[in-house]
């Protein structure tokens, strides 16, 4: 009885996305046999080669209304083909030879991303070859993206595929039409790629983990194949999308598609299903159409100190890219490098932010384990990959457990490099800084959220602008880059709050006290404090209904509403100017005119 349990198109394309390495090494525990694969980058892999570039030239020449830059990339078609492949294996650092030829931008076609000279010098200064080259190969590739999305597929793109068409889905009608219609040239090579897999060995059962909204189409286009070829084979639906929009599904259709939704921590769901044992927070279609919630509310689960060590196998062989959109080293932390993802911690030892989805158990079940397992697993983790470098994906790592990490692997003598999410608060001393630095630690990210006192204690972050400020000095001081996130839009914020709040973030960036930000639109989740208590944060809710199949963000009203539109582009763009070392100079205001 085996698994196969796939991540499908598209995510993160540098390095493994963790959910079935995290299920496959529980199962392995288990003595349950399962083999994994990364459809995403094997897709990206089969797309980005000569034949498949040549297959959509010849299609899109057919094509009678281009655009200008469709013309001038079709005119360039020569060039395009010889370099897909070399641009590749190159990415994925197999010919790292070709850094110094890649690096002239001599080399490229003349493009609207094409950097000028200057920039690429003020970037990457005269030696930094290597990234230059990553840096002007991926604006390579999303060049052909904009192309094959604009004339052949317009649900592409680089790390997310018909993502438009499932962020918000209250009915389930938009995408069946959708997945009625005939393959697109994208659905058919990822097809043929399932296919190969599939043939080759006899499953039982195949468990897709849909981490975005950008996974769904892609997951469902597989299964359907499956139903068709293998219809006694068991297709198992969970991951982030399932535990956060699903909860309240009630229209059956997804299951034409699917046997099962599983929720919360995959391992004991996925456990008893392959077990038969009895089932737990799993939904299903009873035999009269109807769904059937089975222990939906239970609590129970494996321990995390029981879950084992993420697994890697059938993943190692993956060619996965590099990819540096922007000259920001903290950028390009999230695509860029081999990253052994693993978590410290289970859930947030805070728990209480009034915007976060702390009702769900994947959050506010907090745990632990000993230092020296965190160990044991990281040692696991680079005898299989042969990668030093580690992600913790904790929702915020708890910093008395950073310390001990710090000293176990000063202590041993370990040379790793790692990075994790933090909360920016008191306890990241100038001399809890230096260790996190001394033992490797050379980047974190956080949320700083609204940069105004009045709206951080209505979030009830625990913080205050002064200790996150503190905190980031100290990172900063101890040479560990500093991401923040930060939040607009959320209920009873003011025009003028967002604009102070833009101007606390210049002040840090000017400082050096972090090096890259990103401004996320506040979202009212159901499965908030905020959500489930909208008057707490001064909204209203506005009733529209539940929808029937996927239901996360509730529409609201709240006093002084802003147009979200128009500040969000203001922040967007002095922030990426501030990631770039400029625009320090330009007073805030000017931003939103």
């Amino acid at each position: 009885m085996k698994i196969l349990l796939v991540t499908p198109p598209l995510t993160q394309l540098n390095t493994p996305y963790p959910a079935t390495c995290h299920l496959k090494g529980f199962l392995l525990t288990q003595g349950i046999e399962s083999e994994q694969m990364d459809l995403s980058i094997e897709l990206i892999q089969a797309l980005f080669s000569r034949n498949k570039l040549e297959e959509i030239f010849q299609i899109v020449s057919k094509q009678s209304k281009l655009l200008k830059s469709h013309k001038i990339i079709l005119q360039q078609a020569d060039f395009y083909l010889q370099t897909i492949e070399p641009v590749m294996r190159f990415l994925s650092g197999n010919d790292i030879s070709l850094a110094q030829r890649f690096s002239n931008r001599e080399f490229w076609p003349q493009t609207r991303r094409l950097p000028s000279d200057d920039d690429l010098e003020w970037g990457f200064g005269m030696i930094g070859n290597f990234d230059r080259a990553i840096h002007l190969c991926t604006i390579f590739l999303k060049d052909l993206r904009d192309f094959i999305q604009q004339t052949i597929d317009p649900h592409f793109e680089l790390i997310r595929y018909a993502e438009t068409l499932c962020l918000r889905l209250p009915e389930f009608d938009r995408l069946q039409m959708e997945l009625e219609k005939p393959y697109s040239l994208i659905d058919k090579l990822m097809l043929d790629i399932f296919k190969l897999r599939m043939v080759n060995t006899h499953f039982y059962m195949v468990g897709f983990s849909i981490p975005f909204p950008g996974n769904l189409y892609s997951a469902l286009r597989c299964a359907q194949w499956l139903k068709i070829e293998y219809p006694d084979l068991k297709i198992i639906m969970g991951g982030g999308y399932v535990n956060t929009e699903l909860r309240g599904i009630t229209d059956p259709q997804i299951f034409d598609y699917i046997d099962y939704l599983t929720f919360d921590d995959g391992e004991l769901p996925l456990l008893r299903l392959l077990t038969n044992g009895e089932l737990i927070r799993t939904i299903y279609r009873s035999e009269n159409g109807e769904i059937v919630r089975k222990n939906f509310n239970s609590t129970e689960n494996i321990p995390f100190a029981e879950i084992g060590t993420p697994d890697y196998d059938g993943l190692l062989q993956n060619n996965y890219i590099n990819l540096i959109e922007m000259t920001n080293p903290m950028h390009s932390l999230w695509s860029n490098g081999r990253w052994n993802k693993m978590m410290l911690a289970h859930g947030c030892y805070w728990g209480k932010c009034t915007f976060c989805d702390g009702s769900l158990d994947y959050i506010h079940r907090f745990e632990t384990v000993s230092i020296e397992l965190i160990i044991v697993r990281m040692e696991d983790l680079q005898k299989q990959t042969g990668q030093s470098g580690f992600h913790f994906v904790d929702e915020a790592a708890p910093p008395a457990l950073l310390r001990k990490l710090a000293e176990e692997i000063i202590r041993r003598k370990i040379t790793i490099s790692y990075w994790t999410n933090v909360r920016f608060e008191k306890s990241f001393t100038p001399e809890l800084c230096y260790l996190m630095a001394k033992s490797g630690c050379i980047a974190i990210s956080g949320g700083l959220e609204v940069a105004s006192s009045r709206v951080l204690k209505l979030i009830n972050k625990g913080i205050t602008i002064e200790t996150a400020r503190e905190s980031m000095k100290n990172f900063a001081n101890a040479g560990i880059m500093t991401h923040a996130y930060l939040m607009y839009g959320f209920p009873t914020e003011t025009a003028d709050e967002t604009i102070d709040s833009l101007e606390v973030v210049r002040d840090l960036f000017e400082n050096g006290y972090i090096q890259s930000a990103f401004w996320h639109r506040y979202a009212m989740s159901i499965h908030s404090p905020s959500g489930q208590y909208p008057g707490s944060v001064g909204a209203k809710n506005i009733d529209k209904g539940i929808g029937s199949f996927a239901n996360n963000e509730i529409p609201f009203s709240t006093p002084n509403q802003i147009d979200l539109e128009f500040y969000g582009k203001g922040l967007n763009l002095s922030t990426y100017n501030y990631m770039q070392g400029v625009g320090y100079d330009v007073e805030v205001k000017e931003w939103f005119k």
